[in-house]
């Protein structure tokens, strides 16, 4: 590692201010105000984590180069390089200057050195992976995004409707198994990726947890609900912003689940800048396909073909193009007003059909839901939602407290045009029969005005786990309680009214079942600010001038000093001090050299000549020898 620290360090020293200032604006991760000398920034830029970090970096080309160079082990030429990469110099030339300004790799004479620890695992074998054709553009059309962005943002209020109602299971170690992601999907009747891309929105924006093993909706979506599909788009484009999951389209992938590292942020963000809202591609696949040989450890072809679907489904891009709300996502603009504006105002009214249906085209607004809710059963939740009304759900209306009156009243309101008739007689027909038998918890207690309809109960063969027994003419007692009497009455088709012993009605409601949100993504917090673009330039200005031979007396000797200490880790500054005055006045010094594993030999020499960390000299016996400056272990002044 010294020794290719010395070799960086030395390919430095030939750089000028401007080229070294290039390198820190690409390895920003490793510049620092308390770096002093090119070999201390040598040293960084040398480090793992930082190498492999910029690796990412690097298009196919530049890769197939460097793995070419390493695999030469540090040996080859520019002709060896291009001979085996079956490339011409041009190409070769400017992928070696991706390597140079990132210093991953450098020239040494004539041979190319890279730095240690490169990876080299994304490099073709065998030939130089050139770009494929530019994509094809034209000027935008201005394609409306309205359906893809509508059909996401209905998709997630179906899933919360499927939360609430069914068993959506997860496991107990977190995420969602994918057996269970087919069984929902066919439920909803959409692709396995459709239902993963809404359950991850729904999570991400807080809309669905987990509670005992089991997916249901959380507060925060029932406000979602209850808001308007322009808030709800915009939830659901900052719930995309913070995904960090790298689609997988050839593999299964439990949902749910949270993944180290930041992958899906940088291959969603790398995807949405090479948009714009002036041109549009002509063809995605000849996108997907420059994207992955610009940035191969970021993209490949199915994850960025995804993720381009996901965008066209959120409205940020459609017909090759960003949309507005596209370009107020990737600018920081003000992405509720664009979604607002792109969305359409909810529907405020509800086709009535004489089969007793109430359909609604679009997303219904809040008051239309909550009275459908009331007096019908939502049936389909498709591209139209469809509710049905019966005489369970009517009656479910008057147990509110209201008339048939105030009942049609409301859904009067709400319809596009008048009633039909087969829905007012049902609401009347089940108003005039509720309230004819009432309940009383003995267990229970049937009491009825018309005593021929209590002997039709009393003797009913599909009553008989009741036990039902006359107290009175107008009296029934039974033996079970309140609410396994009313379920079995209504299940042969009668409408009792439960009533509490103050002969109140009551009022029958469902529990909501709700889960806690897993709590949203905190922006990590970072204990040092990078440097920006004038500090960087003016550090590279302040390494380079300070390795820079000064004019007046001892300069030479201090511009040899400072190679010296660049070349050698081992040596102390009076050492380096020594030895350079050797090498300028022509002095005799004392070294001790590795030979070896532990082991040093002594010689005392003249130095004549230092080139590219060798230095030549003559020895005590006559002879001219060269030895390399990194394997100097001591330097002292000949006894």
């Amino acid at each position: 590692m010294p020794r290719r620290i010395n070799a960086l360090a030395t390919w430095l020293l030939q750089l000028g201010p401007d080229e070294v200032a290039a390198i820190l604006l690409y390895r920003r991760d490793v510049a620092d105000r308390f770096i002093r000398t090119l070999k201390d920034l040598a040293t960084q830029l040398t480090d793992s984590d930082s190498v492999h970090a910029v690796e990412d970096t690097l298009d196919q080309g530049a890769l197939d180069v460097l793995g070419a160079i390493v695999a030469q082990n540090n040996t080859g030429t520019v002709d060896s390089v291009c001979a085996e990469l079956h490339c011409t110099v041009p190409d070769f030339e400017r992928a070696l200057g991706e390597l140079k300004q990132r210093a991953l790799a450098w020239p040494e004479g004539s041979r190319l050195i890279a730095v240690n620890s490169v990876r080299t695992s994304g490099a073709a074998q065998g030939e130089l992976t050139l770009r494929p054709k530019a994509p094809g553009r034209r000027k935008a059309s201005g394609i409306s995004p309205i359906v893809p962005a509508m059909s996401t943002v209905d998709g997630v209020a179906r899933l919360l409707a499927y939360c609430e109602q069914d068993t959506f299971d997860a496991r107990y170690t977190g995420g969602v198994a994918t057996v269970e992601i087919r069984r929902v999907a066919r439920a909803l009747r959409v692709s396995d990726g459709v239902l993963r891309l809404w359950l991850e929105l729904a999570a991400e924006a807080q809309l669905v947890g987990v509670e005992r093993s089991r997916l249901l909706p959380t507060n925060q979506g029932d406000a979602w609900l209850d808001s308007q599909p322009g808030p709800r788009l915009a939830a659901l484009v900052a719930a995309w912003r913070r995904m960090d999951w790298r689609p997988e389209p050839d593999q299964a992938r439990a949902a749910l689940r949270d993944y180290t590292g930041a992958a899906g942020l940088v291959l969603r963000r790398g995807a949405l800048e090479r948009f714009s809202a002036e041109e549009s591609f002509t063809n995605i696949n000849e996108l997907v396909d420059d994207l992955v040989w610009e940035r191969p450890a970021v993209h490949d072809p199915r994850a960025t073909a995804a993720v381009i679907s996901e965008m066209e489904s959120l409205g940020l891009v459609a017909g090759g193009a960003l949309t507005p709300l596209g370009v107020a996502v990737l600018h920081d603009g003000d992405v509720d007003a664009a979604a607002d504006e792109l969305m359409p105002p909810a529907t405020e009214k509800a086709a009535f059909q004489t089969d007793m249906t109430a359909v609604v085209n679009g997303l219904p607004s809040p008051e239309l839901s909550a009275t459908l809710n009331l007096v019908a059963d939502l049936e389909d939740n498709d591209a139209a939602r469809v509710w049905r009304l019966s005489a369970g759900s009517v009656r479910r209306a008057l147990d509110s407290g209201l008339s048939a009156d105030e009942v049609l009243t409301k859904l009067n309101a709400v319809s596009e045009a008048a009633l039909p008739q087969v829905i007012e007689y049902q609401v009347q027909d089940v108003a005039r029969r509720h309230g004819q038998l009432t309940v009383t918890d003995v267990a229970s207690c049937v009491r009825g005005s018309d005593p021929t309809l209590l002997q039709e109960i009393a003797r009913s063969k599909r009553l008989a786990s009741l036990k039902l027994r006359f107290l009175a003419p107008t009296v029934l007692a039974s033996a079970q309680p309140m609410a396994e009497t009313l379920a079995a009455l209504r299940r042969c088709g009668y409408a009792p009214t439960g009533l509490d012993a103050g002969d109140k009605s009551i009022v029958e409601r469902v529990g909501r079942l709700r889960a806690s949100a897993r709590g949203e993504r905190k922006p990590e917090r970072w204990w040092r600010t990078e440097m920006n673009d004038l500090e960087l330039t003016q550090l590279a200005v302040r390494l380079v001038e300070q390795e820079r031979p000064s004019v007046g007396p001892g300069a030479p000797r201090a511009n040899a000093a400072r190679m010296l200490r660049d070349q050698n880790v081992f040596l102390r500054d009076e050492e380096v001090v020594l030895l350079s005055s050797a090498l300028v006045d022509g002095s005799r010094v004392e070294i001790k050299y590795a030979t070896g594993p532990r082991r040093t030999d002594t010689h005392v020499i003249v130095p004549t000549k230092h080139l590219e960390g060798v230095l030549s000299a003559d020895c005590e016996d006559g002879t001219s020898r060269e030895f390399d400056i990194g394997h100097v272990r001591k330097v002292a002044l000949p006894e």
